[in-house]
């Protein structure tokens, strides 16, 4: 098995290179689908945040009410620690989980989102980095994803600095063109992780 981590700033395009790859074979591990899934109505993830901060984080169906979580745990950094407390572990443990029914020869990619910034590079054989110029990232996000400036502007700043992500990249695909450049990209890198994982991930 060959264990990936895959990660990029918001806007970089992370997401499509993650959906290339599954459509070469790769198996992916979207931490961010999974942290949704472990605090969906029913789970024990659920049940430990209401009790961490009250039922006021529900909506009248139940359900996790994200918008008003997020505006409690992103002003205050303890709430945020606790959040993480709770989340993280369920998420890993659901990582090894999906990571272990792969398969032996599996090419198994992680997509991380906060992989630069919790220092989760040497958990993976190779890291993956997503990069396009903070400039590009800041039009794909108000032009495409509709967000104000000031907020696409926050949301990146919150997160690892380009130069961040690339101290840790092993292969870098440059995402700063149209998406008709990047599949080509992708697949070059694909070639590389199926040589490496016949290699035995030298």
């Amino acid at each position: 098995m060959l264990k990936v981590g895959l990660t990029g700033g918001i806007g970089a395009g992370k997401s499509e290179v993650s959906r290339l790859l599954a459509g070469y074979g790769a198996v992916v591990v979207d931490a961010d689908r999974i942290a949704r899934e472990v605090v969906e109505p029913g789970t024990p993830g659920l049940a430990a945040v209401v009790a961490a901060f009250g039922e006021s984080v529900l909506t009248p169906e139940g359900g996790l009410d994200r918008p008003k979580l997020g505006s409690i745990v992103f002003a205050d950094p303890e709430k945020l620690r606790i959040l993480n407390g709770i989340v993280h572990p369920l998420v890993g443990a659901r990582s090894a989980e999906l990571e272990a029914a792969a398969g032996a020869d599996a090419i198994v990619v992680h997509d991380v989102p906060l992989l630069a910034e919790n220092g989760l590079a040497p958990l993976y054989d190779l890291v993956v980095v997503v990069d396009a110029a903070p400039a590009t990232q800041l039009t794909r996000l108000t032009a495409l994803r509709g967000m104000e400036e000031s907020e696409a502007r926050a949301r990146m700043a919150a997160q690892a600095t380009r130069e961040q992500r690339l101290a840790v990249a092993t292969l870098v695909i440059d995402n700063d063109g149209p998406l008709e450049a990047l599949e080509p990209q992708v697949r070059k890198v694909w070639e590389e992780l199926t040589a490496r994982a016949a290699g035995g991930g030298a």
